[in-house]
């Protein structure tokens, strides 16, 4: 099973992200952070990096009910999602497997949690063009 779920966009960086969030706050989804990797290594390294963000989304339905269920799930809290370039005009977007994340956790109800999410992170992968 992989880790993640990830579909290549043609589009312009800033286009994509946009798009992103519009179709996370369909599931229920708001951002709660937003790395830019390609701006940090910039500063801190001094290092040239592909356009390379990421976006911690969290659903807080799904985030109160994994809490309840399991007080150290946050470790693995917000969903991640990357919206990376890898070429001209090609971006790819990849979203945490939640499924994946959660087998490393024995709680039944946590698996139905995950499986839910999942279900929402792919209609939000798919919805992209």
């Amino acid at each position: 099973m992989q880790y993640y779920i990830s579909k290549t966009v043609h589009g312009t960086f800033d286009e994509v992200i946009k798009t992103v969030k519009s179709e996370l706050k369909k599931e229920g989804f708001g951002v709660l952070t937003e790395i830019d990797i390609k701006n940090t290594f910039n500063t801190k390294l001094s290092i040239d990096f592909r356009k390379y963000t990421i976006l911690g989304a969290c659903n807080p339905e799904y985030a109160h009910s994994a809490l309840k269920t399991e007080d150290k799930v946050g470790t693995m809290l917000p969903c991640n999602l990357v919206v990376q370039e890898k070429g001209k005009g090609k971006i790819e977007v990849a979203a945490v497997n939640p499924i994946a994340s959660m087998m490393a956790i024995s709680n039944a109800d946590l698996k139905q949690l995950a499986n839910d999410v999942t279900q929402k992170l792919t209609k939000v992968i798919n919805a992209l063009h």
